[in-house]
């Protein structure tokens, strides 16, 4: 059974959500961006253990383990709980955090019987498969900061 990702990425700003229902306050919190599957749609296993320490173990894990945001936005709750009972291990990672990240350091891939290779982060979440959340990610927080961007993710088997 194959395992998938599910998940939006969210800008934090003063923003009167009109497609929310009784939002009339322009409070500085987090508001959905877009969803994750209309910008991507692959399983690579390596970058899901590279990005959140999910299947994948060649890397030590950027933002594994983290939870669900308390202060995710409406929308993103609702998605959440909606697949709650089929998920594990939800996560989030600000774009901030994706900028610092050493993109050239290396992990290993391959079987146990077979010989390592040697693969960068940015191979293992390489553009090819990941691009397009990369470049709503960037786009975002050059309105917005880096700090008030990011991806929260959850993921089903």
């Amino acid at each position: 059974m194959g395992t998938d990702i599910h998940g939006f990425i969210e800008v934090r700003n003063s923003y009167i959500d009109t497609a929310e229902p009784d939002d009339d306050e322009d409070l500085f919190r987090w508001h959905s961006a877009v969803a994750l599957d209309h910008l991507y749609n692959g399983r690579p296993y390596e970058a899901f253990g590279c990005l959140f320490g999910v299947r994948g173990r060649s890397f030590e894990p950027l933002a594994a383990q983290r939870g669900f945001p308390r202060d995710a936005s409406r929308a993103v709750t609702r998605a959440f709980e909606w697949e709650r009972e089929d998920s594990h291990s939800p996560s989030w990672i600000s774009q901030a955090e994706l900028e610092r990240a050493d993109w050239d350091s290396t992990g290993s891939f391959g079987e146990v019987s077979e010989p390592k290779v040697l693969l960068t982060r940015r191979q293992a979440a390489c553009d090819e498969e990941w691009g397009d959340v990369w470049s709503v990610t960037t786009v975002l927080a050059q309105r917005h900061g880096a700090d008030n961007v990011r991806l929260v993710v959850w993921f089903d088997n």
